[in-house]
């Protein structure tokens, strides 16, 4: 895409955007009162494939490299570990291979909550892998186990797929909620897991498939004291490893109890912490932080019924100038009865999982004044009828619905992993993928470039294929 094609997306996008977000407040009419159907004339719906129904579906991932067209999605309850979706025909998805613990029913908590894939260079050859994010509690069996590492290399030959390793920390039971896979810019391939305490894991994956006493556990990445934490911490919720190819800093936005923090991995050893966002109005805790590619803003999320999606500019954060940053640039919300869950962002648009109100897209090019600029409501549910805990699942909370979103850079998919009503592909109207460089920044997304990794090349970042 030319800049000049960036400049009348933008353009267009913000003329949408003036125009839906206004007719969003009526609702598409369903069959049942109350009950969202249907979407943006601009999203289409491509693919959809049920996978259990309620709450037996949680987050997804999605590979970025062409030749291997293949989506992840992580499920539960009496499904706990994860399914493969084959995406070479992405109008007709089909399920590849599904993988469960076994002995499922003896296992309490949640099961399957998180999933990434990662890619090594061998003396053979490539190999790729899929991390499951695993969370099991009570007295039942794996309380320690974290998470299980597939060879799915040999994709769509499902006969080979193997599970390689468990990774276990019995020092913090109840298994890790959620991961990132990231490729450090001295080469390292590095896994950054929650847990049940107040720092995150960070693992060397060569080192962990290697069998490595200590499972490649190699730093932690800690919570820093804020008045919030005083009251209990339990550690780091979501977050996203981005290379700052400016400062030269790989960085770590990690939400959790207190707040937002950022924190300098160069030396994953030995982190420092850069900025946060602490005390900000109505967040007494975090669940999602994402920067933007130029990481001079971030999106956030906090995780209760009503918040909106909270965007904040962390330059005087980054150059010294606040010690903490506290003031919102903006907010943006689908519904204000509801929630918004998780989100990525690929500059101007920030594309969500909404729960309730499913597939959001909106437009952040103004932080002030988000437009929204697409939807599609794949929940399909009544309000109010989400999680209620475990083990009865059901209870009345906003908690149901889009529960994972990804984009694949080099077409512009975007998928939608639904806890009610399964996988969901979408295609939206001009939007064919995403390079930094059409749109002035680097290279940078949540999505790895597995065999380059950190380059500067159009003003520095990843190479997007």
């Amino acid at each position: 895409m030319s800049s000049i094609g960036g400049r009348l997306l933008v353009g267009a996008m913000l003329a949408c955007g003036a125009s839906v977000a206004g007719a969003q407040q009526d609702h598409a009419p369903g069959v049942l009162p109350g009950v969202k159907f249907g979407g943006s004339p601009n999203v289409k719906v491509l693919g959809h494939i049920p996978l259990g129904g309620y709450f037996r579906v949680m987050d997804n991932e999605i590979e970025q490299e062409p030749s291997r067209p293949y989506a992840y999605i992580s499920q539960s309850r009496d499904r706990p570990g994860f399914s493969i979706v084959d995406l070479h025909d992405v109008e007709h998805p089909k399920l590849l291979y599904s993988w469960k613990i076994q002995n499922s029913e003896l296992h309490g908590g949640t099961g399957g909550m998180d999933g990434k894939y990662f890619k090594l260079k061998t003396k053979t050859g490539a190999k790729y892998y899929y991390v499951q994010s695993l969370q099991f509690g009570g007295s039942g069996p794996d309380a320690d186990l974290g998470a299980v590492i597939a060879d799915v290399t040999n994709l769509p030959d499902t006969s080979k797929i193997k599970i390689v390793k468990e990774l276990r920390y019995p020092e913090a039971k109840g298994g890790y909620h959620n991961l990132f896979a990231y490729k450090h810019s001295d080469g390292r391939v590095l896994l950054v897991t929650t847990v049940s305490a107040p720092y995150a894991l960070v693992y060397d994956m060569e080192k962990a498939l290697a069998g490595d006493k200590n499972d490649g556990l190699i730093a932690k990445i800690p919570i820093p004291e804020t008045e919030n934490t005083r009251f209990g911490n339990f550690g780091y919720h979501d977050f996203q490893l981005f290379y700052d190819p400016k400062s030269g800093q790989d960085r770590f936005y990690g939400a959790g109890r207190g707040g937002y923090f950022l924190y300098d991995i160069t030396k994953p050893e030995d982190p420092k912490l850069l900025t946060s966002i602490v005390g900000a109005s109505g967040i007494t805790g975090g669940h999602t932080f994402t920067p933007t590619s130029r990481q001079d803003e971030a999106v956030t999320e906090a995780e209760y019924q009503y918040a909106p999606l909270r965007l904040f500019n962390l330059v005087d954060g980054l150059t010294g100038k606040l010690q903490t940053i506290q003031r919102v640039d903006g907010a943006w919300t689908a519904d204000w009865h509801d929630l918004s869950h998780n989100h990525e962002v690929r500059w101007p648009l920030v594309f969500v999982s909404s729960y309730e109100d499913g597939l959001q897209i909106f437009n952040m090019v103004d932080t002030k004044n988000p437009q929204t600029v697409g939807w599609y409501y794949t929940c399909q549910c009544q309000h109010e009828r989400g999680f209620g805990g475990v083990p009865a699942w059901e209870g009345s909370s906003v908690m149901q619905g889009a529960f994972g979103v990804k984009v694949r850079d080099w077409d512009g998919l975007i998928i939608i992993s639904d806890s009610n009503t399964g996988f969901w592909a979408f295609k939206l109207d001009g939007w064919n993928g995403w390079k930094g460089s059409d749109w002035g920044m680097p290279n940078v997304s949540s999505a790895q470039d597995w065999d380059r990794g950190p380059v500067a090349t159009n003003g520095g970042g990843r190479v997007v294929p």
